[in-house]
Formats: C-alpha cells, sequence, structure tokens
C-alpha cells in the first residue's frame, strides 16, 4: 500500500500562503484560497496504437476569493510571484471589485474554524508503474476480448489514472486531501454481414492501478453481449414496464434529480425543483441521495472546492423533495446551509453546485421477484447518454441493452438501441419495486450544460418502473 502525499509544490507554498491570506484578511470581510496540484495519465491501446499522454483532468495552480460589502471576486494564476504576495492579490482584487457596479451581492460568506486532512492510500501508484507494462495489460485484455469470436472486429482497451491533490486556506480553515481515482474502459466491435455493433465496459473506482484487476474478469460477458446486439431488433414504440440494473438507475437519479437539484439553477430561476419542495416527487419507497462523503467512488473527496466538508445529502425521503445541492453563493442567496458541493473543472474556472456520488437508496426485492412481477416488459441496460430539462422535468436516456420479459420470464429476445422518454415525477411515481444492493460506477464525467466537466459517480439498486420505450 502506498499513501498519497501532498507533494513538494503545495508543501512549500503553504506557509507563505497562510501569511498571505493573514494579510488579506485585514482588508477584506472574507478571503480564501485553493491550491491545486493534480496529475494523471492516460492509457489507449488498440490495433492501431499504443499511446500514453497527459489526463485532461491534470492542473496545477491557486485561486483566491475574496468578499467585500457583498461582492465576491475571484482571481486565479499558475504560480505565486515573488515579492509581497498579499499586495500583488490585493491589487487585482481591487481592481476586480471596481468594476460591474450591478454585481449581486450575497449575504457574509461562512468560514468556520477547521483543521482537517486525508491522505488516501492505493494498492499500486499508477504515476509511478512502468508505462509499457501498464500497456502490456491493456493489450492482454484486448487481445482477449478479439479471441472470443471471429464476429469480434476490433477492440481497444483504456485507462486513467489521476492523483487529485488540494489545500484550502482561510483565517479560520486549514485543509488538505489527496487522492487517487481511475477508470477504465473495453471497447469491442462485432460485425455480421452489413450489422455492425458497439459495446463497451466501463471500470472505475477511488483506487490506483489495482482497477486493471477487473479487466480479465468482464472480457467474456463483453464479447457475449456485444455477439448477441447483432441480433437485436429495434422496439416497438410504447409504454412498458421496465427493470432498470443499477448503471440505468444511476442515469435516472443523475438526470432527474440530479442537475434538477442543483441549486445555483434554483437562483438563476431555471429550475422546477423548488415549487416541489416538501411535495411528493417520486413514489414512497423513493429515496434519493448524493454524497461526496462515506462512500469511495470518483466523486469522493474530503472537501469540495470551497473548502467546505464533504456531506451526505438526502434528496428525496420516501417520495418527497426534501433538499437540492448547494454550492456557497447559492446557500448563501436562498439562506440555506452549504452542502459541500462546490466544485470547480479547474482552478482557473467558476464554482458550481455538482452532483458527487449520486444514487437511489437499496430496497428490499428481489431481482428473481421483480423479473417474475412482469407480464411483458424489458430489463433495460448499459447506459449510452442521458439529458434532462431542469425548468420543464422531462427526461430522454438512450440505452444500449433491453432485454425483453415475457410471462415472467427473459425471453431471450434483445432490442438496440432504446430511447426511454418521461416526465421526472411521473417516472419517479411509478417506481414500485427496489432490489436489496446498491452498485456505483464513475467512469465519466458531468458537464454543467455543454461545459465545465466534473469527475461524478452515479448508480443505485435494480428498480421497476413504468417508462416510455421508443
Amino acid at each position: 500500500m502506498e499513501t498519497c502525499e501532498l507533494g513538494a509544490f503545495l508543501e512549500g507554498q503553504q506557509t507563505r500562503l497562510r501569511q498571505t491570506i493573514a494579510d488579506l484578511a485585514k482588508r477584506y470581510d472574507y478571503v480564501s484560497v485553493l491550491g491545486t496540484d493534480s496529475s494523471g495519465v492516460s492509457f489507449r491501446v488498440s490495433p492501431q496504437e499504443r499511446r500514453v499522454g497527459d489526463s485532461m483532468w491534470s492542473e496545477r495552480g491557486f485561486v483566491f476569493r475574496v468578499q467585500q460589502a457583498g461582492r465576491i471576486v475571484e482571481f486565479a494564476l499558475n504560480v505565486l510571484p515573488k515579492g509581497d504576495l498579499a499586495a500583488t492579490i490585493s491589487a487585482q482584487i481591487d481592481q476586480l471589485l471596481s468594476a460591474g457596479p450591478d454585481a449581486r451581492l450575497y449575504p457574509a460568506l461562512p468560514d468556520e474554524a477547521a483543521e482537517a486532512s486525508r491522505f488516501a492510500t492505493v494498492a499500486e501508484n499508477p504515476l509511478a508503474a512502468d508505462p509499457a507494462k501498464v500497456m502490456d495489460r491493456l493489450a492482454l485484455a484486448r487481445a482477449a476480448l478479439m479471441q472470443q469470436s471471429p464476429e469480434i472486429v476490433f477492440s481497444s482497451a483504456n485507462a486513467e489514472f489521476v492523483r487529485v491533490r488540494k489545500i484550502f486556506l482561510s483565517p479560520k480553515r486549514d485543509l488538505a486531501q489527496a487522492y487517487f481515482w481511475g477508470q477504465g474502459y473495453l471497447i469491442t466491435v462485432a460485425k455480421r454481414g452489413d450489422e455492425t455493433r458497439e459495446n463497451y465496459q466501463p471500470f472505475s473506482g477511488y483506487m490506483g492501478l489495482e482497477l486493471l484487476d477487473e479487466l480479465d474478469s468482464k472480457v467474456e460477458a463483453l464479447a457475449t453481449e456485444t455477439i448477441e446486439l447483432l441480433s437485436a431488433e429495434k422496439p416497438l414504440p410504447g409504454e412498458y414496464d421496465v427493470i432498470c440494473d443499477p448503471d440505468v438507475t444511476g442515469l435516472i437519479a443523475h438526470e432527474a434529480f440530479g442537475h434538477g437539484v442543483e441549486m445555483d439553477m434554483f437562483v438563476k430561476g431555471r429550475a422546477q425543483a423548488p415549487e416541489y419542495l416538501g411535495k411528493a416527487v417520486a413514489s414512497p419507497i423513493v429515496d434519493m441521495y448524493d454524497t461526496a462523503a462515506g462512500i469511495e467512488q470518483c466523486g469522493s473527496y474530503l472537501f469540495d472546492d470551497e473548502g467546505t466538508f464533504a456531506s451526505s445529502t438526502k434528496i428525496i425521503d420516501k417520495g418527497i423533495l426534501v433538499a437540492g445541492l448547494s454550492d456557497l453563493q447559492s446557500a448563501a442567496s436562498l439562506g440555506t446551509k452549504p452542502t459541500g458541493n462546490g466544485r470547480r473543472e479547474a482552478f482557473d474556472h467558476k464554482a458550481y453546485a455538482r452532483m458527487t456520488n449520486t444514487y437511489i437508496a437499496p430496497g428490499k426485492d428481489s431481482l428473481e421477484d421483480m423479473i417474475a412481477s412482469i407480464k411483458h416488459g424489458y430489463l433495460l441496460q448499459k447506459m449510452s447518454s442521458g439529458m434532462e430539462d431542469p425548468k420543464n422535468w422531462g427526461i430522454q436516456l438512450v440505452l444500449t441493452v433491453g432485454r425483453e420479459i415475457v410471462d415472467g420470464k427473459l425471453s431471450g429476445r434483445m432490442v438496440s438501441p432504446i430511447v426511454c422518454s418521461g416526465y421526472v415525477p411521473e417516472l419517479l411515481s411509478s417506481i414500485s419495486m427496489i432490489s436489496g444492493t446498491v452498485e456505483l460506477g464513475g467512469s465519466g464525467a458531468c458537464g454543467k450544460g455543454y461545459k465545465e466537466y466534473a469527475k461524478v459517480s452515479s448508480g443505485g439498486p435494480y428498480i421497476k418502473a413504468r417508462m416510455r420505450l421508443g
């Protein structure tokens, strides 16, 4: 096992930053600094190439935040200049404060006393590994896929690992964290005559190179499923009883009540959720959470990018919408307690209210009983994409695998692709059974609209619901 360290870059600046914060605090109502030094590596092995490169999540720099007379401004820089740092920062801050007299004013940002750190451990440090050996492991998995069937005509294996290092300092807070997350994909293409189908298997976790240990165990199932897709038909459009696997359940949670309860959207009037707080929006058996604390997946952390500790937020309680997800500014505007969801794509990007690990809580039903309860419907698997409209609460999902259920049994017939659409409260209110085990996956990224990406995970148990398919 190896413990993640904060690193010389951030450790070497802490004393100077603490003094700078103390000096700036004499001039402004609130001041803080977030320092980041995150680095990562990505690997790709395909028939045409073996490639290793930097991760898109690599970043190094600082962002100072100041509040004065209700105004909030920020100044980011890659390297701290020599000389009087407080004077340099205040000159920039004063210039920003003097611009835009019509800017929004906020209540005082909180700065409660806290000193904490977390340095996670990994079994294998991917940044210290021999890249050639990592690619050899990926190449073996890719080759194993190709050997499963002559109808498998392409395969690739990808992996990415990021070491996150951050500090947050204010007059009353001194926080530090360092941890790894990893993600990977096996991708394959099958061909039969003129029919071609693509499929994938994701992997993710709050871990290091040991993530690759999962690759070999998934090869056969992925190949079998991809060959099955060659015979898949298009579904007949209509409304069906469906069972969603944990991957699809997570997509529903993310799209239905993820973005819709990010509370900066409340402030901007771009979400319908505020009108439903305290009201039923789902079946009484549905509980839903977003939490960066107590779960080890790609959306986990000790503190967010505004120095607020991670928490577990119960969004839906027995079908009732009870809470949203906030950053500091939206919480200040709405008079609520920050939930620790203030996140930046990078140090030089704005902080927004963002999801972390979003999931529907487990129930008490078995998958076998859920399948047996369906006269005609589908077991839905493998998310492809999703989108939602927080203002009107519409949702649309695109899935890769639909397994037909007839008279309580899987018929062996597959449909693909499947487009699922609906009105969020209607969809969630139709949930009638929930299995007892939660699974989370975090192999992708979430954008705020079309930009501002953050690492998240989502998931849940199997759920039975009613959905429109096409």
